[in-house]
């Protein structure tokens, strides 16, 4: 397997028979939790580093602009965003982080199904990059009103 295939499945993640998209939430959740419980920044810079790898590889792929369902690093990568909304690693919240994820990046509404119809790595990498956005701004509001 090549370095690119390894880092575009999330470390094999992608190749699940079922649901690929929710195993690499589910690495990127855990990775994610991991960073989280050494601060903020560390997680930050593993959301930069997730992103970079994931447009790098996609973009190595020869089948990157049909979107291939066992690419999953940009679930990774987004998973982790909506984390960066929380204070600390809680049940509750990474809960309510990994469904508001999946749920943006299975409904697709406006700016993510915009970001799905590139046919590129941009487009394969963005569209879970502004779910995860969209789902870190929801956390934060759900602060705001003392809902989380």
């Amino acid at each position: 397997m090549k370095l690119w295939t390894l880092i575009s499945s999330g470390l094999g993640a992608g190749y699940a028979p079922k649901a690929p998209g929710t195993f690499g939430s589910l690495v990127g959740l855990a990775l994610g939790c991991a960073l989280l419980s050494l601060g903020h920044l560390p997680l930050l810079a593993g959301i930069v580093i997730a992103t970079a790898l994931g447009l790098y590889a996609v973009g190595k792929l020869p089948e990157a602009n049909a979107d291939p369902k066992w690419v999953v690093i940009d679930e990774i990568a987004g998973q982790m965003i909506p984390l960066l909304a929380l204070t600390g690693v809680s049940l509750r919240g990474v809960a309510v982080a990994f469904v508001l994820f999946r749920l943006f990046d299975i409904l697709k509404p406006g700016p993510v199904a915009w970001a799905d119809q590139r046919a590129d790595e941009y487009g394969i990498m963005g569209d879970d990059i502004i779910a995860g956005l969209m789902a870190w701004l929801v956390i934060l509001a759900l602060h705001l009103v003392s809902l989380l």
